[in-house]
């Protein structure tokens, strides 16, 4: 008599992964999978033989994956298939990238449906959510996205690609870099006939911007207006390959045109204006890099991390490090930075700590909140607790309890009102913060942390402390 084989765990299935009938992504004991239904059965096996999978992937466009037993399904009752695709250590969302991010995700997309279309394949989505960043490159991850069009049917993904990439670009490099943040309203895409009113209107005679948001507004609106007869005649329309290309080069072409330059925001340049000299920055970089090794973990989420210049220190020592500032600019040029180096280990994100991404799209729970996508072992806190406190009315005692939320280890500076950044911070305000001083930041923080360690940062008023979380 054999021993029976043990049950599987549990599947637990993505909250934002159910749009789409052909599969879906679950966890099973922390391992991720992708489940293939019947429903998409014959275009994945056309897909699997094709070729198409090996070489994006070999590109590196394409998350990686490993097949896997039809017994690891999550439903087997719709199942064909299993894959194990290789999982993004911190999920990342459009909202919260910089303009530099968005414009190579939105590229890597036009490349992906290229290097498809030259297999007699298209992408059939074009979402941004599509995307990832993986050793500091953009990269999709939906590897059921692909499907053979009918012969001269237009690109299916053309109009989402517009709303998810082309018009939040356009916003952001034509008009304001903070329009990027319409994302997060307008999950699904920025709805063209509001690009087109916010872009100037010079922008009507840019040949890309015109083709392909204010007449593509235009012609969505007739179509709206026109019932389904206009809706099946343009069904029915073919396009020729050659008219294809045209359409994707001219897509790449007018993306790549877009430019930002990361200046003139609050905090741009404030890496390289800070209120002590070389010798200062010298020894805070020693002590960062001490801590941070005493701290152990693999995660590091730097937080108010300006231009990454910790955050590069922290990924020196092996950390795979989170980077959030409120500020695109410096966001930007970290990423540059990022990109220069070819950096692997850091993810900048913008993000405003006192309203970071909440849980969005159906049921709060499509796009989860930042501590729901990720863990961090150690929060690296430095030159941030004033601005909280100060800048943004924060008391002391709610600051150390969020963080204590986030991670076990916290790495954290203490800058007094002595430091010419406070004193410029107050310079505008009433000074109604009796309790910001350090025995107040001892006394806030003792009830969530111990201090393991404390050194004053030579050549400043400044303290870094190492401190363990008590609960």
């Amino acid at each position: 008599m054999t021993d029976a084989p043990p049950a599987l765990s549990r599947a637990v299935r993505d909250p934002g992964s159910f749009r789409d009938p052909s599969g879906f992504v679950y966890r099973r004991d922390g391992v991720l999978y992708r489940q293939v239904n019947h429903s998409f059965a014959d275009r994945w096996d056309d897909l699997a033989a094709s070729g198409l999978l090996a070489e994006l992937q070999s590109r590196g466009l394409l998350i990686p994956h490993e097949a896997s037993p039809i017994a690891a399904a999550a439903d087997p009752d719709l199942a064909h298939a299993v894959i194990r695709p290789e999982p993004i250590p911190t999920i990342s969302y459009p909202y919260e990238w910089s303009f530099g991010m968005l414009k190579h995700a939105a590229l890597a997309t036009l490349d992906t449906q290229v290097a498809a279309a030259e297999r007699g394949f298209a992408l059939r989505d074009a979402t941004a959510y599509n995307v990832q960043f993986r050793r500091g490159r953009p990269i999709l991850i939906d590897t059921l996205s692909f499907e053979r069009p009918e012969p001269g049917a237009p690109w299916i993904a053309y109009r989402q690609f517009c709303e998810h990439f082309l018009a939040p670009l356009a916003l952001m490099a034509r008009r304001d870099v903070r329009l990027g943040l319409l994302l997060r309203d307008h999950i699904d895409g920025i709805p063209l006939d509001l690009a087109a009113r916010l872009l100037p209107g010079r922008s009507r005679w840019n040949l890309g911007l015109g083709a392909h948001i204010h007449a593509h507004a235009r012609a969505q609106g007739r179509y709206a207006g026109a019932g389904t007869d206009a809706a099946a005649a343009t069904k029915k329309a073919t396009v020729s390959e050659f008219k294809q290309q045209a359409l994707i080069d001219s897509l790449r072409r007018t993306i790549a045109k877009l430019e930002w330059t990361p200046q003139g925001t609050e905090w741009a340049d404030y890496a390289d204006n800070t209120s002590y000299g070389d010798a200062g920055t010298a020894a805070k970089d020693e002590l960062v890099g001490r801590f941070v090794a005493d701290a152990g973990g693999a995660v590091v989420w730097d937080l108010g991390a300006n231009t990454g210049r910790y955050s590069r220190i922290a990924a020196g020592l092996g950390r795979d490090v989170v980077s959030w500032d409120i500020d695109p600019a410096a966001v930007e040029r970290n990423y540059r930075q990022v990109r220069r180096d070819g950096d692997e280990r850091v993810l900048p994100l913008v993000l405003d700590l006192a309203n970071p991404s909440p849980g969005l799209g159906w049921a709060n729970e499509e796009r989860r909140s930042v501590p729901e996508r990720s863990a961090a072992d150690v929060v690296l806190a430095l030159a941030l607790v004033h601005h909280l406190a100060i800048g943004r009315n924060v008391p002391l005692g709610r600051i150390a309890s969020y963080f204590a939320g986030l991670a076990p280890q916290l790495v954290i500076e203490f800058v007094p009102k002595d430091d010419p950044m406070v004193q410029t911070l107050l310079a505008t305000r009433e000074d109604v913060f009796d309790d910001y001083t350090m025995d107040g930041f001892r006394t806030a923080f003792d009830r969530a942390w111990e201090v393991v360690d404390e050194t004053p940062v030579s050549g400043t008023p400044r303290t870094l402390f190492r401190m363990a979380r008590r609960i």
